[in-house]
């Protein structure tokens, strides 16, 4: 469909990161946009031998027939960015949207330093929080007033709409999970705004109805990094017994982790209008699944699982990642859409 809106459905560690590389790759937009809060959330990809650690460029920058933007919504750390920009070597193709907020030194110092916010909510420490706060009080520096950032102005809002009036494919990319939605999340467990597929169109200006699809990425576990409520958590041991040790992209923190969270998954799923849900690490719950890359490759358990989720969530499950590799995923958008 020509404009869908990728989204995280539990607390953000879901693996976006490599379901947009591919469907990038395997559906050939003319625009990924990026949406979200900012450089606080990470996002791996595995591509051509090397392992990038986004949280400025889209994760589907790996396909070089797109056009990359980030949309007036998204906080920018120049610094971050322009290191991100020298290791994909995406910026001949890169718009930023002179509206976006800055992060400045002072809201980094700002969030490392504050004792609610790093000690009790257990932010990452990246000065989101406090530049929102300064956008909300108008005392915020703009992307337009940042020299550094000067080759890479655009408008994004207007590019997003001249790319749909002409038919071409646009993603939006978002960042974080559901459960870390300022309004819809954990509060006051959450991040700075809302991570909703609704304010992941307004972030790179794109009205409600422009958007055709919605995919929602769960993983086929939960984990959570930082403190807040966890319903379905697990005790530490109980999950390294299973295999499952995780970090923060960002952070660095190990990973909390917990079951299928189907009441969270429904809700989710609710709030966002998701039309596809993407489930990715099938094979860390189901190790028989690994490498799979066709629905009759899965074993019986694994199959059951999926079915679960759609039943419960009434959504289809379209795609399915079973490993690292852009070959281990199951693809049915063809079969169910």
């Amino acid at each position: 469909m020509p404009c869908t809106i990728v989204a995280g459905g539990f607390w953000g560690d879901e693996g976006k990161g490599k379901i947009m590389a591919y469907l990038s790759l395997h559906d050939k937009p003319k625009v990924i946009a990026r949406a979200g809060v900012g450089p606080n959330a990470g996002h791996t990809v595995h591509f051509k031998g090397k392992k990038f650690g986004l949280r400025q460029i889209p994760c589907g920058f790996v396909y070089d027939g797109a056009r990359m933007l980030i949309g007036p919504g998204v906080l920018i750390n120049p610094e971050v960015l322009l290191k991100e920009v020298s290791e994909t070597g995406v910026g001949d193709r890169l718009g930023v949207d002179r509206r976006c907020a800055i992060i400045e030194r002072r809201h980094i110092e700002e969030d490392r330093t504050s004792a609610h916010l790093k000690e009790k909510i257990g932010t990452t420490g990246t000065g989101c929080g406090p530049a929102n706060v300064a956008r909300v009080n108008r005392t915020a520096k703009l992307a337009g007033e940042a020299p550094e950032l000067k080759p890479f102005l655009a408008d994004v809002p207007l590019e997003v709409d001249e790319a749909l009036r002409r038919g071409d494919l646009v993603f939006i990319e978002g960042s974080q999970g559901f459960g870390l939605s300022l309004i819809h999340g954990t509060y006051p467990y959450v991040t700075s705004k809302d991570t909703s597929a609704s304010t992941l169109a307004a972030d790179v200006g794109v009205g409600p109805t422009k958007i055709d699809d919605v995919l929602l990425v769960f993983k086929a576990y939960v984990s959570r990094v930082g403190g807040g409520p966890f319903p379905t958590e697990m005790p530490p041991e109980e999950a390294q017994k299973l295999g499952i040790i995780e970090y923060g992209t960002v952070t660095g923190r190990r990973r909390r982790i917990g079951s299928f969270d189907f009441e969270l998954a429904k809700r989710s799923a609710m709030i966002n209008g998701a039309t596809q849900v993407a489930l990715t690490c099938l094979d860390r719950l189901f190790k028989e699944a690994s490498g799979a890359s066709s629905w009759g490759q899965l074993p019986r358990k694994a199959q059951a699982f999926v079915e679960r989720v759609e039943r419960e969530l009434g959504v289809p499950v379209t795609i399915i990642s079973t490993g690292i590799e852009f070959a281990h995923i199951i693809d049915l958008r063809a079969e169910k859409l």
